[in-house]
């Protein structure tokens, strides 16, 4: 039997078979633009997010450390006391080079009673976070469940959050300094401690005050941090801003990097809260002179 072939469904096949070649290639094309556009996107974002991502991806890697009950009150051990070992060194050499003491605010004093000072600071320090701070901070953070976002924060973001929050925190802390001034059963119970050891200055008792007061120190700053909803690395930048601050608000010398000098009219520095620690009075706020001055407790 022979079978006849139709050129008629010859044609409508080949037809069909380049209809179907020619969607196949718009096909691919489609998924090739798609593709494309999704890998500029994806190095738009690497470009915005690059600077920090990087850091953010070596901290993602340490997650055992970051929720480690002991890392908060053993970091801001460890950060404090790094911060302040240059202030040791300037301290020592003020004693024989007359150019470091130019710059001190008090008067000079021996070599020996500067080891002495410090090492009692010291201890008075160490001992604070043995028996409170750090188990303290280490059930506040067994309490908490730390979030850990893939993408970090922009430059811009970052540098935002952390004014926002030091200018908060100045804020906060002005209204809580001045009333553990106001009230005298806060000041003996609380704040005494701070201004009974240091008529002199020095980098280290930035820390050193009641276990009370350190405590409500942290939590200030935390709370400050939390209520602005700041990403994890923007809050790790501030608490290392606002230790440095702090150890500079206390240590004696009148830098040329100094906050008084990088904002002037506005910043604080060493010698606005040494004159508070002279007068045990007034200059409440510990970075700004704003708030002292519009409420009238600037010296």
């Amino acid at each position: 039997m022979i079978l006849l072939q139709n050129p008629g469904c010859e044609v409508a096949r080949s037809i069909t078979f380049r209809n179907s070649e020619h969607s196949g290639c718009n096909s691919a094309c489609l998924r090739f633009q798609r593709m494309q556009s999704h890998e500029e996107e994806d190095v738009g974002l690497e470009a915005v997010q690059g600077a920090l991502q990087p850091i953010w991806d070596a901290m993602l890697g340490h997650r055992d450390v970051l929720t480690s009950p002991l890392t908060p009150g053993l970091s801001a051990l460890i950060i404090h006391l790094v911060l302040c070992a240059p202030f040791f060194l300037l301290d020592v050499l003020a004693c024989v080079c007359p150019r470091v003491h130019s710059y001190q605010i008090s008067e000079s004093t021996s070599g020996k009673r500067v080891l002495r000072n410090w090492s009692m600071t010291l201890k008075r320090i160490l001992v604070n976070y043995a028996a409170v701070i750090v188990p303290f901070t280490a059930v506040l953070q067994s309490l908490t469940s730390p979030r850990f976002p893939l993408l970090a924060p922009t430059c811009l973001q970052l540098c935002v959050h952390v004014v926002l929050c030091v200018l908060l925190f100045d804020l906060l802390f002005f209204a809580w300094h001045w009333a553990m001034h106001r009230f005298r059963w806060l000041f003996l119970h609380v704040h005494r401690h701070h201004h009974r050891h240091h008529p002199v200055p020095m980098a280290l008792a930035a820390q050193d005050a009641g276990a009370a007061e350190v405590l409500s120190q942290l939590l200030l700053a935390l709370g400050t941090a939390r209520l602005l909803g700041l990403h994890p690395l923007s809050e790790a930048a501030f608490h290392l801003l606002n230790s440095w601050l702090a150890v500079e608000d206390h240590c004696g010398y009148r830098l040329p990097w100094g906050l008084q000098r990088l904002l002037p009219r506005l910043g604080a520095g060493a010698p606005h809260h040494q004159l508070h620690h002279s007068l045990q009075k007034g200059n409440y706020a510990p970075y700004f002179t704003i708030w002292d001055r519009l409420l009238g407790t600037e010296l």
